[in-house]
């Protein structure tokens, strides 16, 4: 009869002796044998004729290892269940040497496995925890300023046959050169679109006036100041060092553009909020007031969020198996991290699991459930604030997809 025994080696840290004997693993290898003979495919026999002996030569080995290796994980399954032990992420196997299985020489065996035991911890009382919630009001500027930004974003782009100003959006061409403007054979040649402020402002004044088809040569770190530098080397593909910021490109003018901001009218009050039937920029104008206050309400929430976690985190102590959790990390993806990888990334996997360990608590001591449909309206509100809330409804079939992905994801 098998039997599963524990022993301490450290902190939270257990080590689990699995020994099995014949009858254990025996009847379940002699069914998985009579069964694999029945449907086995071997030339020069029939179908489920294959003799006994030629079956157990040929595939007995790794029958026999997988139904020795089947009765320890049940046993180690059914050992944990009944005793309740909560343990980290799965056993971790120690060193055992599975060429010891002989299929030729049944005999009992023993197996060892290390476990990372869950802490038991307390909650802090915050009852008297000082918490600060910030109240935004918002004003006419702030709506006059987001009125203009939702113009210009939903405004029509008109084609312009001059650069004139710094709203003007130039579709370009980057073409790698040399400092004389010779195209390098095999360099880069990349298309994109950029509002003219977007260039550094001692380079700008080279574009106005430009029309279709002209062209100037610079270096990237000229063309454009750090922030826009940055998302430009990477368009182009480039690693973001010194080197990128010296090379060369020719930037040709391929279309030059103006966006026009919408007028305030009814079919626009429309697009921005359907269905909520707003016509005058007064209505509008409130609308806009809600979204913008809506904004910074969940702002608000958040800090209260961020001020609550951190007030859980830094005053919940909670004891780890140390020594097991940087074996369980090392051993995660394709390849076996190094020591130095483990403990490099070892304080934030620390302080993350912290974080689940008291969330958890937190959902189990207040029997706290979250429906599907809860589920489904967090994620539709996530969606909508990344998309700016406008001309969003739930009638939009793609809108239900994203919805479905988030929720998988």
């Amino acid at each position: 009869m098998a039997t599963v025994t524990k022993e301490n080696i450290g902190l939270l840290h257990e080590k689990l002796t699995v020994k099995l004997e014949k009858t254990d693993y025996l009847p379940s290898f002699e069914k998985a044998l009579k069964e694999y003979s029945k449907k086995a495919n071997i030339p020069g026999f029939r179908k489920g004729m294959v003799p006994a002996g030629l079956i157990k030569k040929m595939y007995g080995p790794s029958l026999f290892t997988d139904e020795v290796l089947k009765s320890v994980d049940r046993e180690l399954i059914s050992y944990l269940q009944n005793d309740n032990l909560d343990i980290f992420a799965q056993p971790l196997p120690l060193e055992s040497d599975i060429r010891q299985l002989d299929v030729n020489n049944p005999v009992d065996y023993t197996f060892h496995f290390e476990i990372g035991m869950k802490p038991s911890f307390q909650l802090p009382d915050l009852a008297n925890a000082k918490v600060t919630r910030h109240v935004v009001k918002v004003t006419e500027e702030m709506i006059d300023n987001e009125v203009t930004r939702l113009q210009n974003r939903y405004g029509n782009m008109k084609d312009e046959e001059n650069v004139a100003s710094d709203d003007n959006v130039l579709n370009i061409v980057f073409t790698e050169t040399d400092a004389a403007g010779n195209e390098l054979e095999g360099g880069i040649k990349k298309d994109n679109s950029v509002l003219l402020k977007y260039f550094a402002e001692s380079f700008r004044s080279k574009w106005i006036g430009k029309k279709v088809g002209d062209a100037e040569v610079a270096q990237l770190k000229d063309a454009f100041d750090d922030k826009e530098r940055e998302w430009i080397i990477s368009d182009l593909g480039l690693k973001d060092d010194a080197s990128a910021a010296e090379k060369y490109f020719k930037i040709e003018i391929t279309k030059i553009g103006i966006q026009e901001k919408r007028e305030l009218n009814e079919e626009f009050f429309n697009q921005l909020f359907p269905n909520q039937s707003v016509v005058t920029e007064g209505e509008f104008r409130s609308k806009v007031k809600d979204e913008i206050q809506a904004y910074w309400n969940g702002q608000a929430m958040n800090q209260i969020h961020d001020q609550v976690f951190h007030q859980l985190v830094d005053h919940t102590n909670i004891e780890f198996p140390e020594g097991f959790l940087k074996k369980w990390v090392k051993t995660q993806g394709e390849v076996p991290k190094s020591d130095e990888e483990v403990e490099a990334e070892f304080p934030k996997f620390l302080s993350q699991l912290k974080w689940t360990l008291i969330s958890d608590k937190i959902v189990q001591d207040n029997g706290i459930q979250v429906s599907p449909d809860e589920i489904r309206n967090f994620a539709k509100q996530q969606l909508f604030s990344y998309m700016g809330g406008a001309n969003l409804s739930d009638d939009q079939p793609w809108v239900n997809d994203y919805i479905e992905k988030m929720m998988k994801d």
